[in-house]
């Protein structure tokens, strides 16, 4: 009686921990491996296993879509949700953004905001498919926690002259 007394009280405290991960995971914070080569230089795309960077994603920020210009969100891909992808918020609703390469200006609908990948060449982002609505996003990326060499705070940047003040 005392073995599966104590393989019972085990099994609880693997399911309450699984739980626990669980919960943590879907309210507060994520860990997602980078793939592909569109946020390069600020990450490294996974080739194998524990290769490439991982990431942190916080998800606090989507209480109230407390974003800022330069954030890099987690979002899921428009044409399909099962995608995640890892891109730089440039524009928020409201907001006029300046086309790259283009004398075209588009205003950001509300409800949306414009992504982009930081290597431009290699990135399926809002220049393919358009604002995309904050409903996407699924969390703030704020961290590398790997490789051991890159740990550290993800840094915000905006490139220049984007945001048309018309």
């Amino acid at each position: 009686m005392g073995t599966y007394s104590h393989l019972w009280s085990m099994a609880k405290k693997n399911v309450m921990a699984v739980l626990l991960g669980i919960t943590i995971s879907d309210r507060y914070v994520t860990f997602v491996s980078v793939t592909g080569e569109s946020m390069h230089p600020t990450f490294t795309a996974a080739d194998g296993v524990l290769q490439g960077d991982f990431v942190l994603a916080e998800r606090r920020c989507l209480e109230k879509y407390k974003f800022l210009h330069g954030d890099v969100v987690l979002f899921k891909c428009p044409s399909n949700h099962k995608e995640l992808f890892v891109k730089r918020l440039i524009a928020l609703p409201g907001e006029w953004i300046q086309l790259p390469g283009s004398p075209k200006v588009t205003k950001i609908p509300e409800g949306h905001c414009w992504v982009e990948g930081d290597n431009a060449a290699r990135s399926w982002d809002s220049r393919s498919f358009g604002p995309i609505p904050l409903g996407l996003i699924q969390g703030r990326v704020t961290h590398i926690i790997w490789p051991p060499s890159k740990i550290g705070q993800v840094e915000r940047k905006m490139p220049e002259g984007r945001i048309s003040p018309v």
